[in-house]
């Protein structure tokens, strides 16, 4: 039997990338996953690779009409809910003094409202069912500063302080609220930004590992924040980087 046997999750930003790859993970270990995203074509055609155990929601973060929808969708459709993986996200790089206020609010409202957003929504279906978990998508920038990132770092740093307040309030409730913490990791987000074809070994090669990492090196660890296994885990950042913040600085092995 599965990690996950009979639990019910909401995966946002599960049709690519990490997202997909926690979709994927979750299914084997029993779960039944509704994948949230905004990007719907690859996001249907994920749900019928997973088949019976995965449907897809068109999910804005943003947008609170988006998170009623998705909830109820999860709950009338599968018949509870039990995890939440807040892992949708936005980047943008960009020295302080160009970041214009559009691009930073963008950001924030995508990151950290998006969090908060589906924190609020979930918890009344997770009470209701007995408990949960929530895992919210924070980054190594929400630990330390990156120069050309003040809008991700501000998002980054809020998500982690809202894991620890949420870790709080649910916890008399049996809900778990953890954070992660992932560092370089190729998705189709950075790649957006690198190109595809942009070697990225040399990124890796300053972490101790000697890699970046890949979509699939996360999935044991949200398993594992939303699985029994860590039923006296929340309010705790949990760090899959390489080993890069083990020193002050990246640097070369």
């Amino acid at each position: 039997m599965g990690r996950l046997a009979g639990k019910v999750a909401l995966v946002t930003g599960a049709a690519r990338g990490q997202g997909a790859a926690i979709a994927r993970g979750f299914v084997a270990e029993g779960a039944s996953v509704l994948i949230a995203d905004i990007l719907d074509a690859p996001g249907k055609e994920l749900a019928d690779e997973l088949g019976e155990s995965a449907s897809y929601a068109h999910l804005d973060v943003s947008e609170e009409d988006d998170w009623s929808a998705a909830i109820a969708r999860a709950t009338d459709g599968f018949g509870r809910l039990d995890i939440l993986v807040n892992n949708a996200g936005v980047l943008a790089f960009s020295a302080l003094e160009d970041t214009s206020l559009a691009d930073y609010e963008r950001i924030v409202r995508v990151n950290q409202f998006g969090a908060f957003l589906g924190m609020r929504a979930a918890a009344p279906a997770l009470t209701e069912a007995g408990g949960g978990s929530i895992v919210n998508f924070s980054s190594v920038e929400g630990l330390g500063g990156m120069p050309h990132l003040v809008a991700y770092t501000a998002s980054k740093f809020a998500i982690r302080g809202m894991t620890k307040a949420a870790a709080m309030e649910l916890g008399p409730r049996n809900i778990r609220v953890n954070s992660v913490h992932p560092g370089m990791f190729d998705t189709g987000m950075t790649r957006e930004f690198t190109g595809e074809g942009t070697d990225l070994s040399p990124i890796g090669e300053m972490v101790p590992l000697g890699r970046i990492g890949q979509p699939e090196d996360i999935v044991g660890l949200v398993v594992f924040l939303a699985s029994e296994e860590s039923t006296y885990c929340t309010g705790a950042e949990f760090v899959a980087d390489g080993g890069a913040t083990a020193t002050h600085a990246y640097y070369r092995r």
